[in-house]
């Protein structure tokens, strides 16, 4: 797989990752090591084990028991994100301070039972922290060897170029910026992907399927509540439905899924570095794979634009 250099640091990543969402949430351990080697045997060493409101830990769990026994610490670039605290109430869950992100740092580290990580990002924009003490805590854990790169995400441009800008050292400043962006929502071209290219900060799309709806699952269902997820509802107005019957029908005419359509789009999009796909089954591995050998006709792309923008 095509590996890329994330913005001008030395940090080289396959342009596909594995996001870990499902983990512990309808993707046991034993599937999660199956999604694991498949993913790692195609090139794709990147894994995200960041902990979820919904699964808490079970990426970090599962991981730490594969490292070792299923596989080597040093195949995998391994990436986490903190200063968010999912198991607080809302109001609450915001934690930037040196004390919150080395602590949870530390708690990562334990629980995987390595001694470092390769992307360490902060999850949120905290308000209540000096953004001078949030530069310097991650400066600190590079410093003591137990995080290789830093990054952020889910900022704004100008909350993204502050920090830059804070961090103690060039050198050892964020190198990545992440955040969700598909054809659902293209809202990173604003602000953050024009920053990111300005501040020489690589950038990491996530939800590349805007969470399962751009496979065209959720077309056949009805309008009623009923048998729908919160992100078929977060995406159910008439653009959003008129994008997905497009994107399904370039992919038809391709002889691709619209999976595969959808994370080659966000591929081919100028400043993007990488992707995080998440994958449950054999079929969506193989579907996530192609879409790296996958180049989008500029006529295909255009019309996406004409009707996503």
């Amino acid at each position: 797989m095509e590996q890329t250099n994330v913005g001008r640091s030395g940090l080289r990543i396959p342009r596909l990752g594995l996001g870990t969402l499902t983990w512990g949430a309808g993707t046991d351990r034993e599937a999660a090591s199956e999604i694991l080697r498949l993913f790692t045997s195609a090139g794709a060493s990147l894994i995200d084990v960041t902990p979820q409101h919904t699964t808490g830990t079970a990426a970090l769990e599962y991981l730490g028991t594969f490292l070792g026994s299923e596989i080597s610490r040093e195949d995998l670039i391994i990436s986490a994100a903190a200063g968010t605290l999912p198991d607080q109430p809302v109001g609450r869950r915001v934690d930037c301070s040196r004390r919150g992100l080395l602590n949870q740092l530390d708690s990562y580290l334990r629980l995987l039972g390595t001694d470092h990580l390769d992307l360490f990002s902060i999850d949120y924009w905290d308000e209540l922290t000096p953004v001078a003490e949030v530069a310097d805590a991650l400066d600190y854990a590079v410093r003591t060897g137990r995080v290789r790169y830093v990054g952020a995400r889910g900022l704004s441009g100008w909350q993204l170029a502050v920090l830059r800008a804070a961090a103690p050292v060039a050198a050892r400043g964020v190198v990545a910026a992440s955040g969700e962006y598909n054809l659902l929502n293209r809202l990173p071209e604003q602000e953050l992907l024009p920053s990111a290219h300005h501040h020489q900060v690589g950038f990491i799309a996530g939800a590349p399927l805007a969470h399962g709806v751009l496979t065209g699952k959720y077309r056949e269902q009805n309008a009623s509540a009923q048998g729908r997820s919160a992100e078929a509802h977060a995406y159910s107005e008439a653009r959003d439905r008129a994008i997905v019957e497009a994107l399904t029908t370039a992919a038809l005419g391709l002889n691709i899924s619209a999976t595969t359509a959808a994370i080659a789009w966000v591929l081919a999009q100028p400043g993007v570095d990488a992707t995080l796909v998440g994958a449950r089954t054999l079929e969506q591995c193989e579907e996530a794979f192609a879409a790296t050998e996958v180049q989008l006709p500029k006529a295909i792309i255009e019309a996406l634009d004409d009707i996503s923008l």
